[in-house]
């Protein structure tokens, strides 16, 4: 790998770079940027849905397609990634919110660092949760969802042979993706001060440990090398590095807290073939906020949203808890209903395969009988279910069963045959005794 910035090529627009075969010099993709028109900057219209709206809100969309049979998690990325477009994956972080993004048509989910230090361990994201739990985090969404997942896999835990322990935990996880970026441990947050990189050397060999952890691993996980050397270093530095990161074999890249769109459309002028990955962070970073549109025409086309689902999640809680508090309850409409909770997490589906694995009991002391016994006056004294073998044990008690041959009353009937009265007879008393299935 050089040790000096790729060379320097001419163009009149960052966009012309996109099909540039040598690649630019930072000075160079800067200056190309920020000649081209810039694009207003806006904040995309963010329909919230609430639960229950799915039928009427034009945002709702059908659950997408998802990794299709025979196909690996990776594949599934590497086709979506492949196809026309900036492709949103919003970052999840447990295994319902996932189920969420999938519902809600989103083709790829992003299990965050950031939100699940929130979730998992209610503390910042500085490095204080371990391998061990994001793995396990991980495992638990990608069980839960058919849409790839990609994994956050913060700087590695450590050096190059943490890095390929990593992958490859991720890879067992079933993870479509990993993240991984060049911070010192402990690592910071994006978008804050105080970060700071490894060398260009062992950021580069990182890279290269984790694709080598891929081919021995025979899998396909698609590597995200990401930078935060924007903010450590210099915007000169971060195009460098991705360069360096393509040329190692990473299939998709990232500079974190890119500053404005003219540093954006030089960090999609690198290597032009290789993915590009934008981070919308949402509330107040340092990226300029673009619609997916947008982001594909500059060259992005893959975009997270690191905050959305944990942010609401937490304004949803504190508003409930208040509402709890001062009214016993929160108010009418600000949550789903109890059948939308149990529509959201598939118990109708788990009910519907249930019953493919239901068996008739071959013992008729398993079948639950129904015991009637009432009075000349019409008045029950007994309307209970029991079941046959209980009810053969206590028969001598009751009057007009004593002596019941149950086994031959129950012969070639099971509990399907519902209502089927066995016996129905009088006692010495006028009590009239009525022995029916349940």
């Amino acid at each position: 790998m050089p040790s000096h910035p790729p060379p320097t090529t001419q163009a009149a627009h960052a966009h012309h770079t996109l099909h540039s075969s040598s690649p630019p010099s930072p000075v160079g993709l800067l200056r190309a940027a920020s000649s081209a028109p810039a694009r207003r900057v806006r904040n995309p219209p963010l329909p919230l849905r609430r639960a229950g709206m799915a039928a009427r809100s034009p945002y709702f969309v059908p659950e997408s397609e998802g990794i299709r049979s025979g196909e690996s998690p990776a594949a599934a990325l590497r086709r979506i990634l492949a196809s026309p477009g900036a492709h949103q994956a919003p970052c999840c972080f447990d295994a319902l919110g996932a189920r969420l993004v999938q519902r809600a048509g989103f083709p790829i989910c992003f299990m965050g660092g950031f939100c699940v230090s929130a979730a998992r361990l209610g503390l910042p994201d500085a490095g204080l949760i371990s391998y061990g739990e994001m793995v396990d985090q991980g495992r638990l969404i990608t069980e839960a969802v058919s849409v790839p997942v990609i994994g956050d896999g913060d700087n590695g835990y450590g050096n190059a042979m943490n890095i390929k322990r990593t992958v490859k935990g991720y890879i067992n996880a079933g993870f479509a993706g990993i993240m991984l970026e060049d911070q010192v441990a402990p690592k910071a947050c994006g978008h804050t001060e105080g970060r700071k990189v490894i060398s260009r050397e062992d950021a580069i060999m990182h890279i290269k440990a984790a694709i080598d952890a891929r081919k021995e691993s025979g899998s396909d996980i698609v590597i995200i090398a990401r930078t935060d050397s924007r903010q450590a270093i210099s915007i000169d530095e971060a195009l460098w590095r991705v360069q360096a990161f393509a040329d190692a074999g990473a299939d998709v890249l990232f500079i974190d807290a890119l500053a404005s769109i003219e540093e954006m459309k030089a960090f999609c002028a690198v290597s032009p073939k290789v993915s590009k990955m934008a981070n919308m962070l949402e509330g107040g970073g340092k990226t300029p906020i673009l619609s997916p549109t947008e982001l594909a025409e500059i060259g992005f086309n893959l975009v997270v949203y690191p905050l959305s689902l944990i942010g609401v999640s937490m304004r949803a809680m504190e508003d409930a808890l208040i509402a709890i508090k001062s009214s016993g309850a929160p108010p009418p409409g600000s949550l789903p209903s109890f059948q939308e909770i149990k529509d959201t997490l598939g118990f109708n589906r788990y009910y519907k395969e249930e019953k493919q694995y239901a068996i008739q009991s071959s013992s008729p002391n398993g079948i639950i009988l129904r015991l009637k016994i009432t009075e000349k006056s019409g008045a029950q004294k007994i309307n209970e279910g029991i079941p046959a073998g209980i009810l053969e044990k206590i028969s001598k008690a009751i009057p007009g069963l004593a002596g019941v041959n149950f086994a031959e009353i129950l012969q070639g009937s099971d509990q399907s045959q519902k209502g089927k009265m066995l016996l129905d007879c009088e006692d010495a008393t006028g009590d009239r005794i009525q022995v029916s299935i349940e």
